[in-house]
């Protein structure tokens, strides 16, 4: 018997696990490729002694920032009880409580951000086998199935009739059409014939105290506790209950009972899981006393540049200690060029690395979308470094960027902030953040570790080359004050929202900047749009001239970067430009700048720190900009429409 409780009329449509060290990929030599439209859905299962619904919602809202278009649960209780609902976790919650609650110790549940299929309660998960098998097996599941129409295809002419428009139900089938007495072995069969990723949950009515979890390409992870198991697509899910945690390897599968498991791959070769402990705990995805996640992180940046500098800069003795790259200093020394790829915030720490590597390392670099990067032939020369940067580590397009670079005999290098992740595992060598778990699905302490990663790789690489130990020991002495400047620079906060609520209504912004500045503009732009829904360019100030001119009006604000640096007289010359045409200037200029205060109709201050570490300061009012104006607009501020933590959407 198979109880399926639905939510109503249906409408038309990375926490960054952190281990102690790297997991080691024990997949039976296979390598990982990440395929299609893998996407960022969160997977939580349980099976112990406890009630398994209140870990499983508990664990779907810790894992809400990784999609939430809708969410289902299913648990054993001598048939299987199915509920899904579309929407927040919460409407899931409420439905299942209308129906007395569900009292298994074994469970599944999901929560979406859709590809196959929209955004219904059918094509919510869990889905199941056949109908005509009885629902025997429920499964969810992150990632795509490239094959499923021709699987499909073979299962209707089977007999077997489908109830929704998602390839995970077409895996459902397939399980259950190879099930004979052993579930297990039935996941293990069905995905040797799956070409696509996968992370798999899977549960069944024969056999109640098993839980199959399988994964390829999406993350999966296993919490060990006493007589129970927490499974979850990351620790946020899993720190609250356990320390103890094993990530599953690409093409391993997993056998989960109340006090044992068995890991092995595909084809039924065993392997070892390496137990590790979480390097977090729960305090670092608790809210505490702020209103938002973005907040949080936002106010969490100085202690997380902190912890992402320490002991790796020696300022006596001018010298950069990144051990991910150390053993690879002479082939980065003499390489030829350095292209940095990435998406979205990431790309935009990808511009201002490329700065960072021509004037501190002299080397030629330069930056591409990732998305773009394997689509336009790329030349890959002898002493070609490829660098992928990445929050996840597990974002589809940086990681197929890596893939053909590495392919065409690039030396690869990962700037990520997961331990364990893919694109950490693909790579000839890398550095972590080490900026602690990002909730909030805008990045934020990301990027200025991401930036602040790859200012010590700029140095750590022309300190080998030609600069001098005075010049790098004198330059860490200013790093090293940067969180105190940042520090210092959020308590603009106040300012900053009575500033923005002037300007509230209106609906288009422009973010400009020059030199290092013109990629922080973009960024502001990029986190007024995802998080306030306000339309925002954001360009190279000179690049105005050549036609968004014309966008200007009376009233529009225009946000200059405007410090004191090599170009602060032209950015002046911009300023005019957009002021002559009824534009209001929203500043960031240097303290002591008393001039900038007469061309705009705001400023805001930022400590005076070296043109080169500038990034790292002009970026927090604009954070705290975008994220004032989205609470301003009534938004969701750590889960913004159509987004999802990391797009892992190629």
């Amino acid at each position: 018997m198979c109880r399926q409780v639905h939510g109503g009329i249906e409408p038309a449509w990375a926490v960054t696990l952190t281990f102690r060290s790297t997991v080691v990929d024990v997949a039976s030599g296979r390598r990982n490729h990440l395929f299609g439209d893998l996407i960022m859905c969160g997977i939580v299962a349980y099976i112990g002694k406890r009630h398994a619904l209140p870990v499983l919602i508990e664990g779907l809202k810790r894992l809400e920032y990784r999609g939430y278009d809708s969410a289902g649960v299913a648990i054993l209780d001598g048939k299987m009880e199915i509920a899904k609902s579309i929407g927040r976790v919460r409407k899931l919650e409420e439905l299942v409580e209308k129906t007395g609650g569900f009292k298994g110790t074994i469970g599944i549940a999901h929560t979406r951000w859709a590809t196959h299929g929209g955004v219904t309660d059918r094509n919510a998960h869990p889905h199941c086998d056949d109908k005509k098998l009885g629902h025997n097996i429920a499964i969810i599941h992150n990632g795509i199935i490239e094959n499923y129409s021709s699987l499909k295809k073979y299962l209707e002419e089977k007999g077997h009739t489908f109830e929704s428009e998602t390839d995970t139900e077409v895996l459902a089938h397939l399980i259950g059409e190879l099930y004979k007495g052993d579930l297990e072995k039935a996941v293990q069969a069905a995905l040797r014939e799956v070409t696509g990723a996968y992370a798999i949950a899977a549960i069944c009515k024969s056999e109640p105290d098993v839980l199959v979890v399988a994964r390829k390409g999406s993350p999966l992870m296993v919490g060990v506790g006493k007589d129970e198991y927490i499974v979850a697509s990351d620790s946020s899910a899993i720190v609250a209950h356990t320390t103890q945690a094993f990530t599953l390897a690409d093409y391993t599968v997993a056998k989960l009972t109340r006090d044992s498991f068995r890991t092995s791959t595909v084809d039924d070769v065993p392997v070892d899981a390496q137990v590790k402990e979480l390097e977090f705990d729960l305090a670092e995805i608790e809210l505490g006393d702020f209103e938002h996640f973005m907040l949080k992180e936002i106010y969490e940046q100085p202690g997380a540049l902190r912890t992402c500098l320490k002991g790796r800069v020696d300022t006596r003795s001018g010298q950069i200690v990144l051990g991910g790259v150390l053993q690879h200093a002479k082939m980065l020394a003499t390489a030829r060029s350095v292209t940095f790829v990435g998406q979205g915030t990431a790309l935009h720490a990808c511009m201002i690395a490329s700065y960072l590597m021509e004037e501190l390392g002299k080397v030629n670099a330069d930056w591409d979308y990732a998305s773009e990067f394997r689509y336009r032939n790329p030349i890959v020369e002898e002493g070609t470094v490829v660098v992928a940067i990445s929050q996840s580590g597990e974002t589809a397009d940086t990681l197929a960027a890596l893939q053909e670079a590495k392919q065409r005999g690039a030396f690869s290098l990962g700037v990520v902030n997961v331990v364990g992740s893919t694109i950490s595992r693909e790579t000839d060598a890398g550095v972590y953040l080490r900026v602690g778990p990002e909730i909030g699905v805008a990045s934020t302490k990301a990027f200025v570790g991401q930036v602040m990663v790859a200012t010590m790789l700029a140095l750590f690489v022309g300190r080998r080359r030609y600069l001098s130990n005075d010049f790098v020991s004198s330059f860490l002495k200013s790093l090293e004050q940067i969180p105190d400047a940042i520090e210092r620079t959020l308590k603009l906060s106040d300012k900053v929202k009575a500033s923005v609520a002037k300007y509230i209504d209106r609906e288009n912004w422009l973010f400009l900047g020059r030199g290092l500045n013109w990629p922080v503009a973009l960024e502001g732009a990029l986190k007024l749009k995802e998080l306030s829904y306000i339309h925002a360019e954001g360009m190279p100030a000179a690049e105005m001239k050549h036609g968004p001119i014309a966008l200007i009006d009376n009233g529009m604000p225009c946000v200059f970067i405007a410090t004191k640096n090599s170009q602060y007289e032209k950015v002046l010359s911009n300023i005019q430009e957009v002021r002559s045409r009824g534009g209001h200037v929203i500043a960031i200029a240097t303290e002591g700048d008393e001039h900038i205060a007469t061309m705009a109709e705001e400023v805001f201050y930022v400590p005076d720190v070296p043109e080169l570490l500038q990034p790292l300061v002009t970026v927090i009012p604009l954070q705290l900009l975008a994220y004032h104006a989205a609470v301003l607009r009534g938004k969701d501020v750590d889960k913004p429409r159509n987004l999802a933590k990391s797009v892992t959407v190629e």
